[in-house]
């Protein structure tokens, strides 16, 4: 192990101890095993309710970029400016802590993944609902110094890591490997793979980089900033950004109880005016936003400013497109990470039929009967968001949007 291997280590174990350490807990989870356990949890939800017996905005966040619009939001007083009393958000450190402690009323709005509430809701018939999307893109897949991979078709008999079975990153990887004639596949380390097969397997973010800087892992593919972090500490190159091959995919959503969302309909209002505005305001004002949720501002990330900088911003790259890493950067107006909230219909039945290609740790055979039509219409709410962005039309000058025909959409997806 080099010096700077062991110093990346010792940042990631310092920023992002505890949870992040719960490989075990994690595992479990990723493998369809956390519900199963919850399910006395979930029967005792009526004495676990404060999140809803009251109007408090409670907060819970992973520390990447996907959650720039909730931080937003209470960072810049726009819940207060919509009468609201929010709670500091709590950041937690893995996607099972955080699905606990929404499971368990702790939380009130959160962001997911966005395969996690499908999951979620016919999986494991928890009534959680999607009320707009947190940002889009946001995502890349980097691949190590030690490595000379400049392709999808050289992963074969590669190891590389995502952060969740039910992510947007596992979704995209499979498809760019499929169509580049690799085959994903769920091996235990050390394994023997066959020439076209890529090893998956899941990862906490924190330890990607110095996996990666170990030669550990041969790839990974995460949320911001931990592609940035990567780039600047851990000697990875940019292979390709996911908004580059699924146009302005959505990433995380935001997420709520049913009940909330059904029994107070005045306070959901509210909180998703907050959220959009906080999302607008990070479209429009990258480079501040970034230096505010970073550790050198308010801190609600533990990333310093230059890592988030380069997560928000540092996409048109003259090296990005000779490499390849950005290749619809003229006629696509993608960003590295965007931040416009309407959930496109197309978008969510896109999900659904994608998830149902890709490899997953778990039973997935609740995904054969879904019909993508049925879960996009019945999973998200979309009324509190689309009258939150008619108050607010400075969304519309996001590239991503047609002004003439700002809720619809025709979804591209192309290595």
């Amino acid at each position: 192990m080099t010096d700077d291997t062991r110093a990346l280590e010792d940042w990631a174990a310092a920023a992002y101890a505890d949870d992040y350490s719960r490989r075990g807990a994690l595992s479990v989870f990723a493998k369809g095993g956390l519900f199963a356990g919850l399910a006395g949890l979930m029967a005792s939800l009526p004495k676990l309710s404060y999140a809803q017996e009251d109007e408090v905005v409670r907060l819970g966040y992973l520390p990447i970029t996907d959650a720039t619009a909730l931080l937003v939001a209470h960072a810049k007083g726009f819940f207060a400016d919509e009468g609201l009393e929010a709670e500091a958000p709590t950041l937690m450190r893995g996607w099972s802590p955080l699905i606990e402690g929404f499971v368990a009323n702790r939380f009130n709005v959160v962001h997911f993944l966005n395969p996690i509430p499908i999951w979620m809701r016919y999986n494991n018939q928890f009534p959680v609902k999607v009320l707009a999307w947190a940002h889009t893109n946001g995502s890349g897949l980097v691949v190590g110094a030690h490595t000379d991979i400049t392709d999808f078709s050289q992963l074969g008999g590669k190891r590389v890591a995502v952060p969740f079975w039910y992510s947007m990153h596992n979704i995209v990887l499979q498809y760019a490997l499929r169509q580049s004639g690799v085959t994903p596949v769920i091996k235990p380390e050390g394994a023997a793979l066959a020439p076209n097969e890529c090893n998956l397997q899941v990862m906490a973010p924190p330890e990607m980089p110095p996996a990666l800087a170990a030669r550990n892992l041969d790839a990974y593919i995460v949320a911001e900033p931990f592609n940035a972090l990567g780039e600047l500490r851990a000697g990875a190159r940019m292979l390709r950004f996911t908004g580059d091959i699924w146009k302005n995919h959505p990433c995380c959503v935001v997420s709520m109880h049913e009940a909330a969302v059904n029994e107070r309909p005045e306070w959901t209002q509210k909180v998703v005016n907050a959220v959009v505005k906080g999302a607008v305001y990070a479209s429009m004002h990258k480079e501040e936003v970034a230096t505010l949720i970073s550790a050198d501002g308010a801190g609600y990330l533990p990333a310093p400013a230059p890592v988030v900088l380069r997560a928000m911003t540092h996409y048109d790259d003259p090296a990005y497109l000779d490499s390849g890493a950005v290749r619809h950067a003229a006629d696509w107006g993608n960003g590295r990470i965007d931040f416009q909230p309407w959930p496109y219909p197309t978008a969510d039945a896109l999900t659904v039929e994608q998830l149902r290609e890709t490899v997953v740790g778990g039973d997935a055979a609740f995904l054969a009967d879904l019909d993508p039509a049925f879960v996009s219409e019945d999973l998200v709410d979309r009324s509190f968001v689309r009258t939150a962005l008619e108050a607010n039309p400075d969304w519309l000058n996001d590239p991503s949007v047609n002004p003439g025909d700002p809720f619809n959409r025709t979804e591209v997806l192309s290595l």
